[in-house]
C-alpha cells in the first residue's frame, strides 16, 4: 500500500488513460485523511478541473451546505474524493476505461482514510462501488455493508441543481446518513 504522497505523486503524474492529455490539474481529494465518513463523486467538472479540488462551484456549495445540515465539514471531518482524477471532456461521464484506469488510486484513499462509511454522490459512483446494476432513483438512501465499511448513495448534487423536485428525498437521506453516524459511533 502507498503512503499518501506517494499515491499523491503517482496520480499527478498518471497518463493511463487519455484525460491526462486534457487536464489541466489531477483532482486528487480534499478533507481529512482520518475521516470517519468518505464522499466518493463520478469525476471533476470544469471548475473542478481549473482549481485542482473537487467539488467546487455551484455543486460544491449545495455539497458543502447538504454536508453542514448532518455536521460534516469538507476540511475538518470528511475526505471527498472521485472514482477518475481528471476531468472528461465537455463533463460527460466517465467511460469504464477511464474508471478503471483511476479506480486503484481512490481503493487506495480508502485504504489511507479506513472510513466507516463512503457515500456516493451520485448513479455512476454508486454503480461502481455498491452494485454495477445500482439505479439511483429507486436505491438512494438505502446502506449495505461491504468489507466492513456501511455504503450509500445519494443525488449527486449537480442533479438537485437541475431538479429541485429531487431535494426532499435527499433531505431524508441526508438524515440517514446523520443516524448511521450516530450507530456507529463515527466522529464527526
Amino acid at each position: 500500500m502507498l503512503d499518501w504522497e506517494t499515491l499523491c505523486q503517482t496520480c499527478l503524474e498518471c497518463t493511463r488513460c487519455g484525460l491526462c492529455e486534457t487536464r489541466n490539474h489531477v483532482v486528487f481529494g480534499v478533507g481529512c485523511r482520518e475521516a470517519d465518513v468518505m464522499l466518493v463523486g463520478e469525476g471533476p467538472g470544469e471548475q473542478e478541473d481549473r482549481q485542482g479540488i473537487p467539488f467546487v462551484g455551484p455543486a460544491g456549495k449545495l455539497l458543502d451546505d447538504m454536508l453542514a445540515i448532518i455536521d460534516l465539514d469538507r476540511n475538518t471531518n470528511c475526505y471527498i474524493a472521485n472514482i477518475v482524477k481528471c476531468r472528461p471532456p465537455r463533463n460527460r461521464d466517465p467511460l469504464e476505461t477511464e474508471q478503471d484506469a483511476c479506480i486503484g488510486y481512490l481503493r487506495s484513499q480508502a485504504a489511507l482514510v479506513r472510513p466507516k462509511i463512503i457515500v456516493c454522490l451520485g448513479r455512476i459512483a454508486a454503480q461502481r462501488l455498491i452494485d454495477e446494476n445500482f439505479r439511483i432513483t429507486r436505491q438512494h438512501g438505502q446502506w449495505m455493508e461491504k468489507n466492513g465499511v456501511w455504503m450509500t448513495a445519494i443525488y449527486h448534487p449537480s442533479a438537485l441543481l437541475r431538479d429541485v423536485t429531487k431535494r426532499p428525498e435527499t433531505f431524508d437521506d441526508l438524515l440517514s446518513i446523520r443516524e448511521k453516524i450516530k450507530e456507529l459511533g463515527a466522529q464527526v
